[in-house]
């Protein structure tokens, strides 16, 4: 599959500046300029967060005093309080951390999370009459309710009280609650917008332990929870949510809680998580309980005291997961073998299925793997409770929501954001739904849209590539969303001879540029670009830098994204700070100057031209008796490597296999009430 790549461009007087306050290898100014960092201070609190100075006041959002308010008056009520959240990670998780907090320090409290197939998204009837027939006058709704203007309004009249902690954007009316936390409020002064739904939870128990002067290390206690809120609703990690992850993961990695910990040791075998394996190995599992089955077995798992507990529900969560996968993987397989034996579907703009025997739980992922395959804008419909549902996905620069819109008169519900929606409709609506779908898409998307996009941040001389420029680059760690895992290109680059096709049609890479030192690469389902690099042909190449650990020995390697010639006709776009996109030839050099070897920009730029995996110069090796050093064997492909970058779409070349074990299982809202994170 062709992609399209576009690089960043930054204030080069910012850049400059940046250089000469931090003393570090330029390219790095670069990518800090690109994430709004100009400042030392800035910097400092980018590499250096912390928990006493860079967590705001949860006083500042609106409605805190009155949900504490409320809440201490239940307690001293002795009023039976219940903590309903959604069916997601998301929603387990901040469950999990608020009941486990008041549960220390008040015993009638417990909590409620809907079915995701009996109740939907959200608030439910069911949930409240549960509420009213048990005797709970309180509800503390975490990550859902912000839209349940007439269920909240209902609840009231009943007697049973809401406090609504929600981060997803609000009507234009709110909810009739006791409490309505939520910083997109249009009136709430919270400085920092972008909290998951167990953020919000955790700034809920900040201000409870503030206004009862308990001590904080019984809140930082719950930041795991935090981390994987965070990790698996693909929210910003920068700012406040970037102090969270970053001391989330240290909990995590340290002393995570033990249905975590049974969970992590089920299905890791790496010493340090990070953000991606909180994404593609943790979340999977947490919401394979309501995707399956019941998500309080999720919730169960979270608040797990004794060991032997945790381990009996994380083996439950596990067996759901396989079940899913399972399922995932056969409708994924038909869905293929549907479009392959379909020439007219092949052609089209737009992927539309429906069957009514699919599972509804797994359907938004099947489409995130369709667009793995086919790159376009795709729904899964199936039958649930006599009405189709459907999940949409799109790709980068298509408005799903939009085209949906034009299709409303044919839907009886839908809702969602730009690149993710969910729908529903009458069974016998469904061919002229494919149709005008088709139709919108056909006359609406681009052919550069429709092309896969690889957003370069900076071009990297393979000179520049050692251990001391990865030790920095490692502390901009936690990656995602506004921190994504740098991409860097390299131009006019040669194979050393020792290149091979390995594996599963994997390109093993030894690479080197302007007389550097040889650097090795993987590149994953890449084996069909070997013909790019053979017999000394010159090639451009995009990468992140990661470390690859096989027998005991750990090396720098370029993890390949993509790889093009430097024909005449290969260009890439260069995408300034406003967003404007200019064409430039693929194998032009950033500053031919700042890579001759003869010159030095800096005393830090020589310094910095050490070879990878020795902070000392080494000569290069030719012979091919003797491959270039390195400890991996053939295979070493297969090893798992420290980091794999988070992204809502991933275009690979291998059409027709699911990969179910590594994909993102992001699970963006699908039904109705609901405003689904925007990812791009």
């Amino acid at each position: 599959m062709n992609k399209r790549w576009v690089l960043k461009e930054s204030d080069e007087q910012a850049v400059n500046e940046l250089h000469q306050s931090l003393k570090i290898n330029r390219t790095l100014c670069k990518l800090l300029v690109q994430r709004g960092i100009t400042t030392f201070d800035e910097a400092r609190k980018f590499f250096r967060p912390s928990l006493e100075r860079h967590l705001y006041d949860p006083f500042l959002m609106k409605d805190m005093d009155k949900a504490i308010e409320r809440i201490d008056k239940a307690i001293g009520r002795k009023e039976k309080i219940m903590v309903y959240g959604d069916y997601d990670v998301d929603g387990t998780t901040a469950v999990a951390l608020v009941y486990s907090f008041l549960k220390d320090m008040y015993f009638y409290v417990d909590y409620y999370i809907p079915d995701r197939y009996k109740e939907g998204y959200g608030i439910s009837d069911a949930g409240i009459d549960y509420a009213k027939e048990n005797g709970f006058s309180l509800i503390i709704a975490l990550d859902c309710g912000i839209k349940a203007v007439d269920k909240v309004a209902r609840a009231k009249e009943i007697g049973v009280d809401f406090i609504i902690g929600d981060h997803h954007r609000p009507g234009e009316v709110l909810p009739p609650a006791y409490a309505v936390l939520d910083p997109k409020r249009n009136d709430c002064p919270y400085p920092f917008k972008e909290l998951s739904g167990c953020g919000i939870g955790f700034k809920l128990i900040q201000a409870l332990a503030i206004s009862k002067q308990i001590p904080f290390r019984k809140v930082t206690k719950h930041l795991d929870l935090v981390a994987v809120s965070i990790a698996a609703d693909i929210v910003p990690i920068n700012d406040e949510n970037r102090v969270l992850a970053f001391y989330g993961l240290k909990r995590l990695n340290r002393s995570p809680r033990p249905g975590l910990r049974s969970l992590i040791e089920l299905n890791s075998h790496k010493k340090t998580l990070t953000i991606s394996d909180i994404v593609f190995t943790i979340a999977p599992r947490i919401n394979a309980a309501g995707r399956m089955d019941d998500a309080k077995e999720a919730v169960r798992l979270l608040i797990s005291q004794e060991g032997f507990k945790a381990k009996e529900n994380a083996n439950i969560l596990q067996e759901r997961n396989t079940a899913r996968k399972k399922i995932d993987s056969d409708i994924t397989e038909e869905a293929h073998n549907l479009i392959e034996t379909d020439p007219i579907a092949q052609q089209k703009k737009s992927t539309v299925l429906y069957q009514p025997h699919w599972h509804k739980g797994v359907i938004g992922i099947v489409a995130s793997r369709l667009i793995e395959s086919y790159y376009r804008p795709t729904v899964i419909m199936t039958l649930s409770n006599g009405v189709v549902a459907g999940s949409a996905r799109s790709i980068k620069g298509f408005d799903v929501y939009n085209a949906l819109k034009e299709c409303s008169d044919l839907l009886d519900q839908f809702g969602g954001h730009k690149y993710a929606a969910g729908l529903t409709l009458k069974e016998e609506n469904v061919p002229e739904f494919c149709k005008r779908f088709e139709e919108v898409v056909a006359r609406t998307i681009t052919k550069d849209i429709l092309t896969p996009e690889i957003t370069i941040d900076a071009i990297l001389d393979l000179r520049d590539l050692n251990k001391h420029f990865y030790r920095l680059l490692r502390q901009f760690a936690p990656f995602g969303p506004t921190n994504m895992k740098p991409i860097f290109m390299s131009s006019n680059v040669t194979e050393t001879g020792w290149s091979a096709v390995v594996g599963r049609n994997h390109l093993k890479l030894y690479a080197r540029q302007n007389g550097s030192h040889s650097v090795k690469g993987i590149g994953y389902h890449m084996g069909d670009k070997y013909s790019y690099i053979a017999d000394g042909q010159l090639f451009n190449l995009c990468f992140t830098v990661e470390e690859n650990r096989y027998n005991g020995n750990v090396n720098l390697q370029m993890n390949i994204k993509d790889i093009k010639d430097t024909g005449p006709d290969h260009i890439i776009s260069m995408r300034s700070l406003d967003g404007e996109i200019v064409a430039m030839p693929a194998n032009l050099s950033e500053d031919e100057e700042a890579y001759d070897p003869t010159k030095a920009n800096t005393v830090e730029d020589a310094m910095n031209r050490a070879p990878v995996g020795n902070d000392n110069q080494e000569t290069t090796n030719t012979d091919k008796t003797n491959p270039p050093p390195t400890s991996e064997t053939a295979d070493a492909e297969t090893k798992v490597v420290t980091e794999t970058p988070v992204e809502l779409v991933v275009a690979t070349d291998n059409k027709h296999k699911a990969n179910t074990e590594n994909t993102p299982d992001i699970d963006a809202d699908e039904d109705i009430e609901t405003s689904i994170a925007e990812a791009s």
